[in-house]
């Protein structure tokens, strides 16, 4: 999500003054819609070899179509193997001036040093349990269901600061309750133990 905030930012033709993206121009729209050129998204962990980045590499020489930059963003970054590490290595190494690379991963660990040398690093942090229970209640309201506050919080937990995570068991719990949330049946659906 933050690598296509990004990608409509580098390339959005009528920026605010602040920084943020004005979502009605073509280019933010074709990044909102997936239909932009210019922003390639690549799977990692489907994509892992050598041969995957040379073709990177030969499309990436190629100017934008529409926008300033031409971004790849590669999601699961620590699953490519070695070679292709080497084989990114040499773009990053001396990048076009108009081809910027985002990497997201879960396990920066496994990212070799060469390559987390050469970009600009953000960490983000999990969600504050208050946060996850105030957005699932928002969403709970919106779809008219009625959950008292130890399911919410239950909820919370069992996410792991992932709001993701905690709108896939909110749905499950749904499903399995219906639109009256009770948490002693909320607690069967979890496999809650006291």
């Amino acid at each position: 999500t933050t690598a296509r905030i990004i990608a409509r930012a580098v390339n959005c033709l009528n920026l605010q003054p602040d920084g943020e993206p004005c979502n009605e121009c073509d280019n933010c729209k074709g990044v909102i819609n997936g239909r932009s050129l210019d922003i390639i998204e690549i799977d990692g962990a489907s994509n892992t070899g050598v041969d995957d980045i040379r073709n990177l590499r030969e499309n990436a020489k190629y100017l934008p179509t529409t926008g300033k930059y031409k971004m790849y963003i590669i999601d699961e970054v620590h699953m490519l193997s070695t070679n292709a590490f080497n084989a990114l290595l040499k773009i990053l190494e001396e990048p076009p001036a108009h081809l910027m690379f985002v990497f997201a991963t879960t396990e920066s660990h496994k990212v070799p040093a060469t390559i987390i040398s050469r970009c600009q690093r953000f960490d983000f942090r999990r969600m504050e349990i208050n946060a996850i229970i105030e957005q699932l209640s928002k969403i709970s309201n919106e779809d008219g269901v009625t959950i008292d506050e130890k399911s919410l919080l239950q909820i919370a937990k069992k996410s792991d600061g992932s709001m993701r995570d905690s709108q896939s068991i909110y749905d499950q719990v749904v499903a399995f309750c219906g639109n009256n949330v009770e948490f002693q049946t909320m607690k069967d659906v979890l496999h809650l133990i006291d």
